[in-house]
């Protein structure tokens, strides 16, 4: 984005790919170790990720991150197309905001401080703190089967919400951020933006969902999709269009932090189908975005594999979590900071046996001394 101007055209130059010389400077440390080869499993590729992701050898270890949700109701969720009421997100919002739900108890027994961004709740903004609701842009999101979303105006401020978290994260000293979701209809718009985005037929991406819908659920949802489609498959040019057609406020505003926070060299944890779709969005708007982020986890939602895949992102757990609210990717959480904390702290045995060496050396008597 220029002189104000929303282009996200601009994002691929302003997206750089984390430091490879970096990343090939620490494999070379970590062979300096002494461990074997793949001793440490994925936790080597974690750490050389994250050295080139921050521009350090040795690693910085993960002190400050965050976990953020985008909130949002969606129209689609009218269908009945979710276990949950339509327009009932802001029951899971303050649920979180009291740390009774799952996330939220993850993230306070870790220690990680936990943001929630209003987008599109159905709810009066004067029931939840002023702090969450902000960046609101609309009371829930259109019926993506038979209407757009947001209007451009609309899908252009959300956008520039996500721009906006993401700097001010980054300003804060936010070291690596863990995304979800808080949404009621949000992977029904997930599963139509990822069936656009791979040219897939709606039942390929339809999944249950966090409720675990039943089977006549499950038809709807599909319907839902494959009409969303059609109108999608019209805006897939225009990657804001498309959010504006089928993706409502929140995930417009996730693929707008995405981008940014890929610009500003944040490191991202992505949960499930919410995020993997967004994600998928920014692909398309930057193909170097996806070096950025981490996949956490394999939550069992066909469209979040599908998208995952597309990117080449393998998830670091496979749980099956379908809680949303970032759940899955907290678990992932203490791989990613033990491998951080490796990476940092193994000592590098060859200069340590040659500092020992020459210790010994300089402590050996001189021939003939210590003889009278």
């Amino acid at each position: 984005m220029r002189d104000g101007s929303l282009n996200l055209d601009d994002f691929t130059d302003l997206i750089e790919r984390p430091h490879s010389g970096l990343r090939r400077d620490a494999e070379d440390r970590r062979a300096r170790t002494g461990l074997p080869p793949q001793a440490l499993g994925r936790l080597d590729e974690l750490g050389e990720w994250l050295a080139a992701a921050q521009g350090a050898v040795p690693v910085r270890p993960v002190r400050r991150p965050k976990v953020l949700l985008f909130a949002g109701d969606h129209g689609v969720a009218e269908l009945g197309v979710s276990a949950r009421p339509a327009g009932s997100a802001a029951t899971l919002v303050r649920a979180a905001l009291d740390g009774e739900s799952p996330g939220a108890v993850l993230a306070r027994s870790m220690d990680v401080p936990l943001r929630i961004v209003d987008m599109a709740l159905d709810c009066d903004p004067a029931e939840l703190p002023a702090e969450v609701t902000r960046h609101r842009v609309r009371r829930s999101s259109g019926r993506l089967d038979i209407e757009d979303t947001l209007t451009a105006e609309e899908a252009e401020q959300a956008f520039r919400a996500g721009v906006a978290i993401a700097d001010e994260e980054a300003d804060e000293g936010t070291d690596l951020v863990v995304l979800g979701d808080l949404s009621v209809g949000g992977t029904t718009a997930a599963g139509t933006l990822t069936a656009a985005l791979c040219g897939t037929d709606a039942s390929v991406v339809t999944g249950r969902g966090g409720g675990g819908i039943d089977d006549l659920a499950w038809m709807r949802k599909c319907a839902a999709i494959r009409d969303g489609l059609r109108r999608a498959r019209e805006a897939l040019g225009d990657q804001l269009r498309l959010l504006g057609a089928v993706g409502g406020a929140d995930l417009t505003a996730t693929t707008g932090f995405l981008l940014q926070s890929a610009v500003r060299r944040t490191p991202v944890i992505l949960d499930g189908v919410v995020s993997a779709a967004c994600a998928l969005v920014a692909q398309r708007v930057a193909f170097r975005a996806p070096d950025w982020w981490l996949a956490g986890q394999a939550s069992g939602e066909p469209a979040q594999a599908k998208a995952l895949d597309r990117m080449a992102l393998e998830p670091l757990t496979d749980h099956g979590v379908t809680a949303g609210e970032a759940t899955g990717a907290l678990l992932a959480l203490p791989l990613v900071r033990a491998a951080a904390v490796l990476a940092a702290e193994l000592p590098e045995r060859e200069a340590a046996d040659a500092a020992g060496t020459a210790d010994a050396t300089d402590r050996a008597p001189a021939a003939g001394e210590g003889s009278g």
